[in-house]
Protein backbone atom coordinates (compact mmCIF):
# COMPACT_ATOMS: atom_id res chain seq x y z
CA UNK A 1 0.00 0.00 0.00
CA UNK A 2 1.74 3.08 -0.80
CA UNK A 3 1.88 5.65 1.71
CA UNK A 4 0.80 9.19 1.83
CA UNK A 5 3.20 12.04 0.77
CA UNK A 6 4.27 14.16 3.81
CA UNK A 7 6.19 17.68 3.74
CA UNK A 8 9.51 16.39 4.96
CA UNK A 9 9.32 13.60 2.54
CA UNK A 10 8.91 16.16 -0.48
CA UNK A 11 11.72 18.83 0.87
CA UNK A 12 14.10 15.74 1.68
CA UNK A 13 13.52 14.88 -1.94
CA UNK A 14 14.87 18.64 -3.07
CA UNK A 15 17.52 18.39 -0.96
CA UNK A 16 19.34 15.10 -2.14
CA UNK A 17 18.42 15.52 -5.89
CA UNK A 18 21.29 16.78 -7.95
CA UNK A 19 19.79 17.87 -11.39
CA UNK A 20 15.96 16.94 -11.48
CA UNK A 21 13.45 17.72 -9.94
CA UNK A 22 10.04 16.82 -11.01
CA UNK A 23 6.95 15.02 -9.67
CA UNK A 24 7.89 12.33 -12.37
CA UNK A 25 11.77 12.19 -10.99
CA UNK A 26 10.44 11.93 -7.41
CA UNK A 27 8.17 8.64 -8.02
CA UNK A 28 10.88 7.15 -9.91
CA UNK A 29 13.32 6.90 -7.10
CA UNK A 30 10.40 6.70 -4.16
CA UNK A 31 8.68 3.44 -4.46
CA UNK A 32 6.12 4.43 -1.69
CA UNK A 33 4.97 7.31 -3.70
CA UNK A 34 3.08 7.22 -7.07
CA UNK A 35 3.57 10.14 -9.21
CA UNK A 36 -0.26 10.78 -8.67
CA UNK A 37 0.22 10.66 -4.99
CA UNK A 38 2.53 13.44 -5.09
CA UNK A 39 0.60 15.57 -7.67
CA UNK A 40 -2.41 14.97 -5.29
CA UNK A 41 -0.10 16.23 -2.53
CA UNK A 42 1.08 19.24 -3.85
CA UNK A 43 -2.95 20.12 -4.87
CA UNK A 44 -4.08 19.71 -1.03
CA UNK A 45 -1.12 21.03 0.67
CA UNK A 46 -1.20 24.48 2.20
CA UNK A 47 2.69 25.68 1.90
CA UNK A 48 2.67 29.50 3.23
CA UNK A 49 5.45 31.78 4.36
CA UNK A 50 4.93 31.34 7.63
CA UNK A 51 6.05 27.50 7.64
CA UNK A 52 9.26 29.10 7.02
CA UNK A 53 9.34 31.21 9.97
CA UNK A 54 7.91 28.26 12.50
CA UNK A 55 11.12 26.04 10.64
CA UNK A 56 13.30 28.53 11.88
CA UNK A 57 12.30 30.45 14.49
CA UNK A 58 14.18 28.12 17.24
CA UNK A 59 17.69 28.32 15.53
CA UNK A 60 17.41 32.23 15.15
CA UNK A 61 19.71 33.76 17.71
CA UNK A 62 17.97 37.22 17.96
CA UNK A 63 20.53 40.59 19.01
CA UNK A 64 19.61 44.63 19.30
CA UNK A 65 22.59 44.88 16.90
CA UNK A 66 20.47 42.41 13.72
CA UNK A 67 20.40 43.52 10.13
CA UNK A 68 17.10 43.01 8.41
CA UNK A 69 17.93 42.33 4.77
CA UNK A 70 15.50 42.46 1.93
CA UNK A 71 15.99 41.96 -1.63
CA UNK A 72 14.64 39.77 -4.84
CA UNK A 73 15.70 37.05 -7.07
CA UNK A 74 14.09 36.25 -10.41
CA UNK A 75 14.01 32.34 -11.43
CA UNK A 76 14.96 32.58 -15.10
CA UNK A 77 12.18 30.78 -17.18
CA UNK A 78 12.98 32.49 -20.32
CA UNK A 79 12.43 29.53 -22.44
CA UNK A 80 9.00 28.99 -20.78
CA UNK A 81 5.77 29.98 -22.97
CA UNK A 82 3.22 27.99 -20.27
CA UNK A 83 4.82 28.30 -16.99
CA UNK A 84 2.40 30.03 -14.40
CA UNK A 85 3.48 33.30 -12.95
CA UNK A 86 5.81 33.84 -15.14
CA UNK A 87 6.15 37.54 -16.44
CA UNK A 88 8.70 40.11 -17.69
CA UNK A 89 10.89 41.49 -15.34
CA UNK A 90 14.88 42.73 -14.61
CA UNK A 91 17.00 40.80 -13.09
CA UNK A 92 20.09 41.56 -11.47
CA UNK A 93 21.82 38.47 -12.57
CA UNK A 94 21.55 38.35 -16.10
CA UNK A 95 21.47 42.35 -16.52
CA UNK A 96 18.49 42.72 -18.13
CA UNK A 97 15.08 42.04 -18.95
CA UNK A 98 13.97 38.61 -18.90
CA UNK A 99 11.04 36.38 -18.37
CA UNK A 100 10.96 34.70 -15.09
CA UNK A 101 9.60 34.20 -11.69
CA UNK A 102 9.84 37.02 -9.08
CA UNK A 103 10.34 36.10 -5.37
CA UNK A 104 11.04 38.56 -2.47
CA UNK A 105 13.06 37.53 0.68
CA UNK A 106 13.37 38.64 4.06
CA UNK A 107 16.80 37.39 5.83
CA UNK A 108 17.94 38.22 9.66
CA UNK A 109 21.66 38.77 10.52
CA UNK A 110 23.43 38.26 13.48
CA UNK A 111 26.55 40.08 12.65
CA UNK A 112 28.22 39.13 15.74
CA UNK A 113 27.96 35.62 15.22
CA UNK A 114 28.34 35.95 11.05
CA UNK A 115 25.28 33.83 10.80
CA UNK A 116 21.86 34.82 8.81
CA UNK A 117 18.57 32.67 8.50
CA UNK A 118 15.73 33.07 5.98
CA UNK A 119 12.96 34.42 7.97
CA UNK A 120 9.88 35.26 5.10
CA UNK A 121 9.67 35.39 1.68
CA UNK A 122 6.56 36.50 -0.88
CA UNK A 123 6.10 35.49 -4.45
CA UNK A 124 5.65 38.08 -6.93
CA UNK A 125 1.97 37.93 -8.56
CA UNK A 126 0.84 41.12 -8.67
CA UNK A 127 -2.27 39.65 -11.26
CA UNK A 128 -3.25 37.73 -8.29
CA UNK A 129 -2.60 39.89 -5.09
CA UNK A 130 -2.21 43.34 -6.86
CA UNK A 131 1.01 44.61 -4.85
CA UNK A 132 4.33 45.80 -6.08
CA UNK A 133 7.96 44.08 -4.67
CA UNK A 134 7.69 47.63 -2.44
CA UNK A 135 4.34 46.25 -0.76
CA UNK A 136 5.61 42.92 -0.23
CA UNK A 137 8.76 44.21 1.65
CA UNK A 138 6.68 46.82 3.63
CA UNK A 139 4.33 43.59 4.87
CA UNK A 140 7.49 41.64 5.79
CA UNK A 141 8.74 44.26 7.70
CA UNK A 142 5.69 45.28 9.87
CA UNK A 143 5.57 41.67 10.23
CA UNK A 144 8.98 40.98 11.93
CA UNK A 145 8.67 44.09 13.98
CA UNK A 146 4.89 43.24 15.38
CA UNK A 147 4.44 39.54 14.47
CA UNK A 148 7.47 37.76 14.94
CA UNK A 149 8.96 40.71 17.37
CA UNK A 150 12.91 40.04 16.04
CA UNK A 151 14.67 42.65 17.59
CA UNK A 152 17.41 44.38 14.71
CA UNK A 153 19.05 47.97 14.59
CA UNK A 154 18.65 48.02 10.63
CA UNK A 155 17.73 47.34 7.44
CA UNK A 156 19.44 46.96 4.58
CA UNK A 157 18.62 46.96 1.20
CA UNK A 158 19.41 47.22 -2.34
CA UNK A 159 19.02 50.20 -4.91
CA UNK A 160 15.53 49.39 -6.01
CA UNK A 161 13.88 50.02 -2.41
CA UNK A 162 15.31 52.79 -2.06
CA UNK A 163 12.18 54.42 -2.26
CA UNK A 164 11.21 57.83 0.11
CA UNK A 165 7.59 56.01 1.34
CA UNK A 166 9.75 52.79 2.18
CA UNK A 167 12.62 54.82 4.11
CA UNK A 168 9.99 56.75 5.77
CA UNK A 169 8.10 54.14 6.53
CA UNK A 170 11.43 52.42 7.99
CA UNK A 171 11.85 55.68 9.89
CA UNK A 172 8.35 55.07 11.55
CA UNK A 173 9.31 52.36 12.97
CA UNK A 174 12.08 53.98 14.82
CA UNK A 175 14.85 51.69 12.42
CA UNK A 176 17.86 52.66 10.94
CA UNK A 177 18.53 51.91 7.21
CA UNK A 178 21.20 51.30 5.34
CA UNK A 179 20.78 51.36 1.16
CA UNK A 180 22.48 52.23 -1.90
CA UNK A 181 21.10 55.31 -4.17
CA UNK A 182 21.22 54.95 -8.14
CA UNK A 183 24.09 57.45 -9.72
CA UNK A 184 21.47 59.84 -11.06
CA UNK A 185 19.37 60.48 -7.95
CA UNK A 186 18.96 63.84 -7.45
CA UNK A 187 20.41 65.46 -4.13
CA UNK A 188 22.00 68.67 -2.35
CA UNK A 189 25.00 68.54 -0.22
CA UNK A 190 24.65 72.67 0.11
CA UNK A 191 22.25 73.10 2.28
CA UNK A 192 20.18 74.43 -0.15
CA UNK A 193 22.09 77.52 -1.91
CA UNK A 194 22.58 75.40 -4.75
CA UNK A 195 20.54 73.21 -7.50
CA UNK A 196 19.98 69.66 -6.77
CA UNK A 197 22.30 67.41 -8.62
CA UNK A 198 22.99 63.87 -9.36
CA UNK A 199 24.94 61.60 -6.62
CA UNK A 200 27.62 60.67 -8.38
CA UNK A 201 28.59 64.74 -9.40
CA UNK A 202 29.56 65.40 -5.59
CA UNK A 203 32.56 67.08 -4.93
CA UNK A 204 34.49 64.75 -2.21
CA UNK A 205 37.07 66.37 0.30
CA UNK A 206 39.47 64.16 2.31
CA UNK A 207 37.19 64.33 4.90
CA UNK A 208 33.95 63.45 3.89
CA UNK A 209 35.42 60.76 1.89
CA UNK A 210 36.52 59.58 5.45
CA UNK A 211 33.34 60.31 6.82
CA UNK A 212 30.71 61.32 4.74
CA UNK A 213 28.37 64.00 4.37
CA UNK A 214 24.79 65.13 5.12
CA UNK A 215 22.42 65.74 2.69
CA UNK A 216 19.07 66.19 1.21
CA UNK A 217 17.11 63.97 -1.29
CA UNK A 218 15.21 65.32 -3.70
CA UNK A 219 11.42 64.56 -2.92
CA UNK A 220 12.01 64.04 0.58
CA UNK A 221 10.31 66.57 3.77
CA UNK A 222 11.77 70.35 3.38
CA UNK A 223 14.13 69.34 6.34
CA UNK A 224 14.83 65.62 6.05
CA UNK A 225 18.78 65.15 5.89
CA UNK A 226 20.09 61.95 5.62
CA UNK A 227 23.98 60.70 6.21
CA UNK A 228 25.71 60.18 2.49
CA UNK A 229 28.95 57.52 2.11
CA UNK A 230 30.97 57.35 -1.03
CA UNK A 231 31.65 53.41 -0.73
CA UNK A 232 34.03 52.07 -2.88
CA UNK A 233 32.81 48.13 -3.74
CA UNK A 234 35.86 47.73 -6.49
CA UNK A 235 38.15 49.18 -9.04
CA UNK A 236 35.10 49.58 -11.14
CA UNK A 237 32.50 50.34 -8.73
CA UNK A 238 31.49 52.87 -6.57
CA UNK A 239 27.91 52.85 -4.01
CA UNK A 240 26.47 56.24 -2.78
CA UNK A 241 25.00 54.67 0.50
CA UNK A 242 22.19 56.88 2.89
CA UNK A 243 21.56 55.95 6.10
CA UNK A 244 19.61 57.89 8.86
CA UNK A 245 21.72 57.29 11.68
CA UNK A 246 22.89 60.54 12.17
CA UNK A 247 25.75 59.32 14.20
CA UNK A 248 27.56 57.45 11.76
CA UNK A 249 30.41 59.35 10.68
CA UNK A 250 32.93 56.66 9.49
CA UNK A 251 33.07 55.30 5.68
CA UNK A 252 34.79 52.14 6.82
CA UNK A 253 32.23 51.45 9.25
CA UNK A 254 29.38 51.84 6.99
CA UNK A 255 30.84 49.92 4.47
CA UNK A 256 31.07 47.03 6.72
CA UNK A 257 26.95 47.32 7.48
CA UNK A 258 26.45 46.98 4.42
CA UNK A 259 28.49 44.04 3.27
CA UNK A 260 26.07 42.05 5.24
CA UNK A 261 23.78 42.77 2.81
CA UNK A 262 25.73 40.22 0.45
CA UNK A 263 24.37 37.10 3.02
CA UNK A 264 21.24 37.40 1.20
CA UNK A 265 22.62 37.25 -2.24
CA UNK A 266 24.35 33.74 -0.73
CA UNK A 267 21.29 32.69 0.01
CA UNK A 268 19.61 32.99 -3.36
CA UNK A 269 22.23 31.09 -4.84
CA UNK A 270 22.76 28.36 -2.50
CA UNK A 271 18.54 27.87 -2.72
CA UNK A 272 19.09 27.30 -6.65
CA UNK A 273 22.12 25.22 -6.43
CA UNK A 274 20.36 23.04 -3.28
CA UNK A 275 16.96 22.66 -3.96
CA UNK A 276 16.38 23.22 -7.80
CA UNK A 277 14.72 26.80 -6.98
CA UNK A 278 15.35 27.48 -10.63
CA UNK A 279 14.30 24.30 -12.66
CA UNK A 280 10.69 23.76 -11.89
CA UNK A 281 8.73 22.94 -14.44
CA UNK A 282 5.02 23.64 -12.35
CA UNK A 283 2.98 24.73 -15.30
CA UNK A 284 -0.73 25.66 -14.97
CA UNK A 285 -2.57 24.09 -12.62
CA UNK A 286 -4.45 24.17 -8.93
CA UNK A 287 -0.70 24.51 -7.73
CA UNK A 288 1.49 26.29 -9.43
CA UNK A 289 3.53 27.81 -7.01
CA UNK A 290 3.38 25.07 -4.39
CA UNK A 291 6.99 23.72 -5.47
CA UNK A 292 8.63 26.75 -5.33
CA UNK A 293 6.80 27.35 -1.77
CA UNK A 294 8.71 23.76 -0.72
CA UNK A 295 12.09 24.81 -2.51
CA UNK A 296 12.52 27.54 -0.09
CA UNK A 297 10.83 25.73 3.11
CA UNK A 298 14.00 23.55 2.00
CA UNK A 299 16.14 26.25 1.85
CA UNK A 300 15.35 27.93 5.45
CA UNK A 301 16.07 24.59 6.84
CA UNK A 302 19.18 24.08 5.26
CA UNK A 303 19.75 27.88 6.80
CA UNK A 304 18.83 26.36 10.48
CA UNK A 305 21.18 23.29 10.35
CA UNK A 306 24.29 25.92 9.67
CA UNK A 307 26.94 25.55 12.30
CA UNK A 308 25.75 22.56 13.53
CA UNK A 309 27.04 19.20 12.52
CA UNK A 310 23.96 17.60 11.30
CA UNK A 311 23.82 16.95 7.22
CA UNK A 312 21.74 19.32 5.28
CA UNK A 313 18.46 18.03 4.46
CA UNK A 314 18.78 14.80 6.02
CA UNK A 315 18.21 13.71 9.99
CA UNK A 316 15.32 14.37 11.93
CA UNK A 317 11.46 14.97 11.29
CA UNK A 318 11.35 18.06 13.74
CA UNK A 319 12.95 19.96 11.28
CA UNK A 320 10.22 20.53 9.05
CA UNK A 321 6.54 21.87 10.75
CA UNK A 322 3.57 19.60 10.32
Amino acid sequence: MKKPVTRLDYCQYLLVSQINYTLTNFADHCEQFSHDAINRYLGDERVTPRLVWENVRGQVVPTPCGYVLFDDTVLDKNASFAIALVRRQYSGNAKAVIKGIGVVTCVYVNPALDQFWLIDYRIYDPDGDGKSKLDHVRDMLVNSVYQKHLPFEAVLMDTWYATRDLMLFIESLRKFYYCPLKDNRQVDDSSGTQSYRRVDSLVWSTETLAHGKTIKIKGFPKDHKVRLFRVEVSTHRTDWVVTNDQTQDATEATQEACGFRWKIEQLHREGKQVTGLERCQCRKGAHPTQPYRLCLLGVGTTQSTRGTNRPHGLSTEARFVG
